[in-house]
């Protein structure tokens, strides 16, 4: 899909928020791992925001750069948003508690995934981002079977 503006990319970080929801029931912490590809500047970043400003996050929601993770905690939910752009070595995220984070129930949004594939969980979803224009285009695919009911939440929901 085609995102002309910032507002497009965090409209749909906010429809992956509503699906994740949808899918997790009123009584059901969010638990998941959604994985954000593209080059510096496709607006993955922009991306979580939207995905948190909608999750009821409040406050600066800033690229974790030089932190490498930046925790949200809200009414239950906690988001967890990595970016693993200066990871040196996958073996890294141990020294951050990354096992401990994958393993609770938390929601997990990783930028750069490929620094530490062998390190993270397979991703529920995973997002492409491609610079396009002006614009950016977003591919959304699934790689387990949860995936393939958040995809199908965000086709049957088009405008969400």
């Amino acid at each position: 899909m085609f995102l002309a503006r910032a507002s497009d990319t965090e409209h749909l970080g906010a429809r992956l928020a509503a699906a994740l929801r949808e899918d997790a029931g009123a009584a059901s912490p969010i638990q998941a791992s959604i994985h954000l590809i593209g080059q510096l500047g496709a607006g993955k970043t922009t991306l979580v925001r939207g995905l948190a400003r909608a999750l009821g996050i409040e406050g600066p929601i800033k690229s974790p750069t030089y932190t490498l993770v930046e925790p949200y905690v809200r009414d239950g939910l906690t988001l967890y948003h990595f970016d693993l752009y200066r990871l040196g070595d996958g073996e890294e995220l141990e020294y951050l508690g990354a096992r401990d984070a994958f393993a609770e129930a938390a929601l997990c949004v990783i930028e750069w995934p490929e620094r530490a594939q062998a390190w993270l969980p397979v991703p529920d979803l995973l997002v492409h981002l491609t610079v396009s224009g002006a614009g950016r285009d977003a591919e959304v695919s699934a790689a387990t079977p949860r995936g393939e009911k958040l995809l199908t939440i965000l086709r049957e929901r088009p405008d969400s």
